[in-house]
């Protein structure tokens, strides 16, 4: 029986991982979309990375759906096999959360629009960028399973925190400078903080990977953990504008 259904669940399983690079894929593009929108002031494309985020959760489910419909019908018993589908299971999750932060950082664009206008500060762009190289390597690292890559690429994650912290410092300045740029500058600290959460969630992805690859759960620390939390000048009202 279980040699009969071979080909079809493996043909199955390479069909979910080449699902999962797709999504992979559609997430760095709303991610891109969304800082371009923010460091030009669109807010017609801000509009576009939020209504296209139905995608991104859409195909989260529809794989999520294929994923145990394979565990139910073709009941894979080899080790490996099992882990593979809980990692895509668990990355969809987290491609998923990381099309929230794109769609977050493009609705905070829309918010400040009622603000006055904010040099942004270069770092978002350079956060952008690392955060793109960091998830398409990891979606390559996904499809070889390869470990050593997975490692390479969480390491990447301590440059986005050391952009967080040049952002961090220089929009307490301009808080401290000026009081009416607070509530724009605090809409920029979530931005921040969105990116750097989307760094973390690739190198939760890279965990997931070793696990395919060895069979071990590793966790990644960074190196400088104390660096995880969120903003914490944002005003009550500013704050009920972003969980609206």
């Amino acid at each position: 029986m279980l040699s009969t259904n071979r080909p079809r669940f493996e043909h199955e399983l390479k069909q979910l991982q080449e699902d999962v690079v797709n999504m992979g894929h559609l997430v760095n593009k709303a991610l891109n979309q969304a800082v371009n929108a923010l460091t030009r002031h669109d807010c017609h494309l801000a509009q576009f990375v939020i209504d296209n985020d139905k995608e991104i959760n859409r195909q989260r489910f529809v794989i999520e759906d294929k994923a145990l419909s394979l565990i139910a019908t073709q009941q894979p018993v080899v080790a490996h096999d099992l882990r593979l589908v809980a990692a895509i299971l668990n990355i969809t999750g987290e491609l998923e959360r990381m099309g929230d932060h794109a769609r977050g950082t493009a609705r905070i664009n829309l918010l400040m629009d009622a603000h006055p206008l904010l040099e942004i500060p270069i770092e978002f762009t350079e956060m952008a960028k690392i955060n793109h190289q960091m998830l398409e390597e990891a979606l390559k690292a996904f499809i070889r399973e390869d470990r050593e890559a997975a490692l390479a690429v969480a390491k990447m994650d301590d440059e986005v925190d050391n952009h967080y912290d040049i952002i961090f410092h220089k929009l307490l300045q301009i808080m401290l400078s000026d009081t009416t740029l607070i509530n724009g500058a605090n809409y920029l600290l979530w931005v921040a903080h969105n990116l750097e959460r989307f760094g973390d969630r690739i190198t939760n992805i890279c965990e997931r990977i070793i696990f395919v690859s060895t069979g071990q759960m590793t966790e990644i620390v960074p190196s400088r953990e104390d660096r995880k939390t969120a903003p914490g000048t944002v005003t009550a009202s500013a704050r009920q504008e972003l969980e609206g």
